[in-house]
């Protein structure tokens, strides 16, 4: 595909643009971790994946048209405050075995994963897509969104469905409200910045989403 041939594939699709709102949301979620209590932040990341992947398996992946790979906008020190934010708040349950791992049929023991690090990595793919997206240059939005799907493809969507597991895990073990941080003001919502992120999006098109989370 060349830059003339660039409007055969329309980034403004539907498809699209539900990915481009989920992938909102599940930022948004994840930058004010410490702004939500654990069980909710749990209970929400557990409505938020599934349909993440969902819309990611279903939006076509388009042809690259730049030689260069898109503009990254996480830095190394964005990537580690996520993790240790989510880090903090799973404690203890933030580790799980990892039983598709690369490595698993070459070790003599169980591999180790850390949901707080899979989240961080999901996190970094979704949020450089956003921020290329947000730039409203076509081809840039049509480079970002196929790298975001081959990484989809790649690592991100494993990474999703394996954190996936190990928080229902989590959400439905016995001790699930034990460890509860009661000190967190529980009217601190994380729908309060939506503005941070994609705040041409109109309310109907956020609409699916709120109705999922609240």
């Amino acid at each position: 595909m060349n830059e003339s041939e660039i409007t055969e594939y329309d980034v403004y699709s539907q498809n699209v643009i539900e990915f481009v709102t989920v992938t909102a949301e599940t930022c948004l979620l994840i930058e004010n971790s410490d702004a939500t209590d654990r069980s909710e932040f749990i209970d929400k990341l557990l409505m938020l994946f599934p349909l993440l992947y969902l819309k990611a398996k279903i939006v076509e992946i388009p042809e690259v048209i730049l030689e260069d790979d898109p503009m990254r906008f996480v830095t190394e020190d964005d990537y580690n405050e996520i993790k240790e934010k989510i880090e903090q708040k799973l404690g203890g349950d933030d580790s799980y075995l990892e039983v598709f791992h690369p490595d698993m049929p070459f070790s003599d023991t169980p591999v180790a994963a850390f949901i707080s690090e899979d989240i961080a990595d999901i996190y970094q793919e979704l949020k450089d897509f956003a921020a290329n997206y947000q730039t409203t240059e076509k081809i840039v939005m049509n480079d970002s969104l196929a790298a975001c799907l081959n990484a989809f493809a790649e690592h991100w969507g494993r990474k999703l469905l394996n954190t996936l597991r190990a928080l229902h895990n989590i959400r439905y073990s016995e001790n699930f409200y034990v460890e509860e941080d009661e000190n967190i003001d529980s009217q601190e919502r994380i729908g309060k910045n939506k503005s941070s992120i994609f705040g041409y999006l109109d309310d109907d098109e956020n609409e699916e989403i709120d109705l999922l989370l609240n």
